[in-house]
C-alpha cells in the first residue's frame, strides 16, 4: 500500500489548498476505490487507490500544459517515477481517449501510454463517474447528466461525453455487477 500513500500525499499536495472542490471530489474517489478494491486481485487493489488518488492531478497549477487534465497527469506521474499502470490507468481515465481525440491529442495519448481492458480499469472509472463535483454519490447517468448541464450543451466536454456515454455506462455496470456478485452495495 505504499503507493497509495505516495499517491494521496502527492494529490493532498498538489490539489488540497489549489483546487478545495476538485480535493474534495478526490477524496471522495479514493474512498469509493477502497471499498471496490475488494473485488480485484490483491496485486490491483494498491493501484486503483492510487489511480483513484492520481486521477485528477493534471488540473493541478503548474502541471496543465495541454489543458487535458489526464495528459498533463500522466505525464507529471512519469517525472515523478510512477508505476506504468498507474500511468496510463490516470491518462485514459474515464473514457479519456474520447475527449482526446475531440482535442486533437489522441496521438500524443496512445503514444505514450498503453491502454487496458480490465477490472481494474472499470473499478477506476466506477468510482470516478459515481462521484460527484463535491463528493456526492451519483448514477453514473446522474452525472453525466451533471456534467453536460454544468458544461453546457456546445462545450468539448459535453460532445465527446456524447460519443462516450455507452462505454462509460458499460463500464460503470460491470464493476456493478461484480459489487453485486460479492454481494456487496452500490
Amino acid at each position: 500500500m505504499q503507493v497509495a500513500a505516495a499517491a494521496e500525499r502527492d494529490a493532498r499536495a498538489k490539489l488540497a489548498e489549489a483546487l478545495p472542490r476538485r480535493w474534495r471530489h478526490v477524496q471522495a474517489v479514493a474512498t469509493k476505490a477502497q471499498r471496490v478494491s475488494s473485488t480485484l486481485s490483491a496485486e490491483d487493489r494498491p493501484l486503483l487507490i492510487a489511480a483513484a488518488w492520481l486521477h485528477d492531478i493534471g488540473y493541478a497549477p503548474g502541471l496543465a500544459t495541454t489543458g487535458f487534465h489526464p495528459l498533463d497527469g500522466a505525464r507529471w506521474l512519469r517525472q515523478q517515477g510512477f508505476n506504468e499502470r498507474i500511468m496510463s490507468l490516470v491518462a485514459y481515465h474515464s473514457c479519456a481517449i474520447f475527449e482526446a481525440k475531440e482535442r486533437g491529442l489522441a496521438d500524443q495519448l496512445t503514444a505514450e501510454f498503453v491502454d487496458e481492458e480490465s477490472t481494474l480499469k472499470d473499478a477506476l472509472w466506477y468510482a470516478d463517474l459515481t462521484t460527484g463535483p463535491d463528493g456526492q454519490n451519483f448514477d453514473v447517468l446522474e452525472r453525466l447528466a451533471e456534467i453536460r448541464e454544468r458544461y453546457g450543451p456546445d462545450h468539448l466536454v459535453t460532445q465527446f461525453w456524447t460519443k462516450a456515454e455507452p462505454v462509460a455506462v458499460a463500464a460503470v455496470r460491470r464493476t456493478e455487477a461484480r459489487l453485486a456478485a460479492t454481494g456487496q452495495p452500490m
